[in-house]
């Protein structure tokens, strides 16, 4: 079922019958999704001939025993550089079937695509030490440029420098392969007309991912202080628009669902890498609190952001529940905005119909 009327707008009328089937006419009215004319940025379509592999509920995740110290360099706490290699690389040929690292990408991405690789490092600011790993987006990008994707059709990048600084690309020794740029939007590098994506806040997405045809979407398992939550549809979202701050009412739900469901941003998503090497159950986004970060030694790969962030969320329970806190429903942050991502087609929330492999190494 589309979305968009003969305009290509996402249409007051055409959204409310599409959800009333799903969630009931009267709340649907609540999360009117409207353009305010048909944006010049439209779907993204992979090259001709290539259909990106795409497997909702299915999520591997991988480890590699349980002394979490032994994945870590030594007297610190990011990942050694061929065990987060060997994760990542066993996570996607799982979950592919390939036979390598860049065998696996190719089943996403073509080497024809125009490539943005969305990060995460805003709990890795100042110094902190949750966030995506270099180590773990080194290997993406090297994987990107084997399967043949020019160095000049491939970006990494973030909201803001310090975001960007968070994942230590580019700090000493940390650089990424020749020609492949990182950099930040700093919510403004955004060109495309502004749209109505929730009740009449406008906004636009930025040129990162618009000018991509393929995204990959690195991201982590962490509480979020106002929706509960933040992992693969949160960073897509308020990580690729101008005025995220502007989005987070009423827990930011459903804004994260219908961000997440205009074309622009869906239609150019396609894989979901989460570092899980450590998580934060609690006093996030940010890693103020190191009580409050604690290992968990795994990578996951999905291409269905709904289940890796119902899984995530219980993850973030679990630990929680394991410290002697509340869960997020009794502390009044339940993530709902991912019951809404569900109900609008963007994935699978129900347990019973969640596949997760684990596999160790």
């Amino acid at each position: 079922m589309t979305l968009r009327d003969s305009r290509g707008e996402l249409s007051r009328r055409t959204f409310l019958r599409a959800t009333g089937a799903a969630a009931g006419t009267a709340a649907a009215a609540t999360w009117l999704v409207e353009a305010d004319a048909a944006p010049e940025v439209g779907a993204a379509t992979p090259p001709a001939g290539f259909k990106p592999l795409h497997l909702p509920g299915r999520i591997v995740k991988v480890t590699k025993g349980n002394d979490f110290p032994s994945l870590m360099q030594k007297n610190q706490l990011w990942p050694k550089p061929e065990v987060a290699r060997s994760m990542l690389e066993a996570a996607l040929t799982k979950f592919t079937g390939a036979s390598s690292l860049e065998a696996a990408l190719g089943k996403f991405v073509h080497k024809d695509d125009i490539v943005a690789v969305k990060v995460n490092g805003i709990a890795g600011q100042s110094g902190a030490t949750m966030a995506v790993n270099y180590e773990l987006i080194l290997p993406v990008v090297e994987g990107l440029l084997k399967l043949g994707v020019p160095a000049k059709n491939l970006i990494v990048y973030e909201q803001f420098g310090s975001y960007l600084a968070g994942t230590r690309v580019g700090k000493g020794k940390n650089k990424l392969p020749e020609g492949v740029k990182a950099v930040v939007h700093s919510n403004g590098d955004a060109p495309m007309k502004a749209i109505k994506v929730f009740e009449n806040i406008k906004t636009k997405y930025v040129r990162q991912l618009t000018e991509a045809t393929a995204v990959i979407d690195m991201t982590q398992i962490k509480d979020h202080s106002i929706c509960g939550y933040t992992g693969c549809l949160k960073n897509m979202t308020h990580g690729s628009i101008i005025n995220p701050q502007d989005h987070h009412r009423h827990q930011a739900s459903p804004q994260i669902a219908v961000l997440y469901a205009h074309e622009i941003l869906k239609s150019r998503v396609r894989l979901h890498i989460t570092d899980g090497f450590k998580i934060i159950y609690d006093q996030g986004p940010l890693d103020k609190n190191p009580k409050r970060r604690i290992p968990h030694g795994a990578v996951y790969v999905a291409t269905d952001p709904v289940a890796m962030d119902t899984i995530g969320t219980q993850i973030v329970d679990h630990a929680r529940k394991e410290n002697g806190l509340k869960t997020l429903a009794q502390a009044g942050r339940e993530p709902t905005y991912i019951t809404k991502a569900a109900e609008l087609g963007l994935g699978v929330h129900d347990m019973n119909k969640i596949r997760m492999q684990e596999v160790a190494i």
